[in-house]
């Protein structure tokens, strides 16, 4: 059994398969290691997609050492389990596998039915393919241990099908129309012919694995075929070879100071309400009467509201009721505390929390934005150390500038997210202390970023390192007390949110 299963990831050049029950062939990129990063604070491999594969065989052999089955079954039941090993094995010996088989859509390997064909055309050697009702010899047809036979060329367009036009892969069930028993991997790979076929079911089975298997997630980069295996689920972050950093627990980039379930929470609303909050915030009002919102879609500034328990007539510039504005009295370009003071109260409360909103909603996208154009500062710090190098500076001399520009990118994501945290904060003595943190963080980032973009110049080369340094670490010291302080607010239970 071992050796079967072997072969089963070693065959990734060509995508071919041989006749053996334990065999299945991946595509993968050779070239690509396995890389460990970070065991101490946070266990992780990155995973290539022969790794990957390579992992899938040692589940398979470590279930089979134990329950000595075929391997493309085990395949199907670690599935079924979603790779839980453990659970699978409790079920395994828990008294009653013949509902184990069932559940899991295989035919039980230790009972299995013998199958008597029934040709319609009463011939030795002939039988009918019940897909395309044509005579075939018995040796071109075919089918699982359920019993069901059809002929090769009507498995191999069912097959096609259902992995081309379907997406399926592992749940594939047997042709008959009645039958829900699942195609096992070595009847896909020996009866489809196409190699176009055979690649994307391979890369559905992969995908399959990755993605039930709660300890492997996908690299989210674009163009990115890795994958992280960890030893524990935890919301910290993870970085691929490719250079990628992300939270392993949800899969969006790492996201510190905030808790995962809040920036989906954020993310959500961000895309339910931002483009809305901002349309509404320039083009509406509330009737100072029923505050009932009103789009203004004329020139004239005279508004009826459209309620029909209301109708108030008033000025769209001043809020006040309309009928006095064609008094020689009535003066709308005059403030008027009481008036204002009334309108005020009046739409304090429905946009109050808009309000808020895009206070935080705008400082986040700021700071996303800055991010953005600090990835281009790159570039011109590689021209400064180009500068620097012809003024007898050394390679390794002038690194502190890329340095200052990953510090910058460092503090600018941490500050994006502290606006998302700082929306669901509720105020108290350590929010205040955290708002105080973010503010210093904010300022400090802003003179990195200034200095780096306007103030290096060919005449201070002499003193810049040390301004340079000076300044990129004072970040680094204010994000690391910022980030502290809400670790240990986490770990106190001195946060409390909002209900938003």
């Amino acid at each position: 059994m071992d050796s079967d299963i072997d072969s089963y990831a070693d065959e990734n050049d060509s995508g071919n398969v041989s006749t053996d029950d334990d065999n299945f062939a991946m595509d993968v990129d050779i070239n690509n290691t396995r890389q460990q990063v970070d065991l101490e604070s946070y266990p992780y491999e990155v995973l290539t997609t022969e790794d990957i594969v390579r992992h899938m065989v040692d589940c398979i052999k470590e279930v089979n050492t134990v329950v000595e089955i075929p391997a493309t079954t085990t395949r199907i039941l670690l599935n079924h389990f979603k790779w839980d090993k453990e659970k699978l094995m409790e079920r395994f010996y828990d008294g009653d596998q013949e509902k184990l088989f069932k559940d899991a859509r295989v035919i039980n390997p230790f009972n299995k039915p013998i199958y008597t064909p029934k040709p319609k055309i009463q011939k030795l050697g002939i039988e009918e393919c019940e897909i395309c009702f044509a005579s075939y010899p018995s040796n071109m047809m075919t089918g699982l241990a359920c019993g069901h036979r059809f002929c090769i060329s009507c498995w191999c367009e069912y097959l096609t099908t259902k992995i081309l036009e379907e997406g399926l892969g592992q749940s594939i069930a047997c042709a008959a129309h009645d039958c829900d028993i699942l195609v096992d991997d070595v009847t896909v790979m020996t009866l489809v012919t196409d190699q176009r076929v055979k690649s994307r079911y391979q890369k559905t089975v992969t995908n399959s694995f990755v993605e039930c298997n709660r300890l492997l997630r996908w690299c989210p980069s674009a163009d990115c075929n890795n994958a992280i295996k960890v030893q524990y689920v935890d919301p910290r972050p993870v970085k691929c070879t490719c250079g990628h950093t992300f939270c392993f627990e949800c899969g969006e980039n790492w996201h510190d100071p905030v808790q995962c379930r809040l920036l989906k929470k954020w993310i959500k609303k961000c895309d339910d309400d931002s483009e809305t909050s901002n349309w509404i915030a320039a083009n509406t009002k509330e009737c100072p009467k029923c505050n009932v919102t009103i789009e203004k879609d004329g020139g004239c500034n005279h508004m009826v509201c459209k309620n029909q328990n209301c109708k108030f007539d008033f000025c769209w510039v001043c809020l006040s009721s309309w009928e006095p504005h064609g008094a020689s009295w009535y003066n709308c370009n005059r403030y008027d505390e009481e008036e204002a003071r009334a309108a005020r109260d009046a739409q304090e409360k429905l946009r109050s929390s808009l309000a808020r909103y895009l206070h935080f909603y705008n400082r986040y996208m700021n700071h996303m934005q800055s991010l953005k154009f600090e990835h281009k500062l790159y570039a011109s710090v590689k021209a400064k150390m180009e500068e620097m190098q012809q003024h007898n500076m050394s390679w390794i001399e002038v690194q502190f500038l890329r340095k200052a520009v990953d510090i910058l990118c460092l503090c600018r994501q941490t500050l994006m997210y502290t606006y998302v945290f700082a929306y669901y904060l509720r105020k108290n003595n350590q929010s205040m202390i955290f708002e105080d943190n973010q503010k210093d963080l904010e300022s400090a980032t802003e003179k990195l970023s200034e200095y780096l973009e306007r103030d290096i110049t060919s005449e201070n080369l002499a003193d810049i390192k040390q301004k340079v340094q000076d300044k990129y670490r004072y970040c680094e010291k204010r994000r690391k007390v910022l980030l502290d302080h809400v670790h240990e607010g986490y770990e106190k239970d001195w946060w409390e949110y909002s209900d938003l």
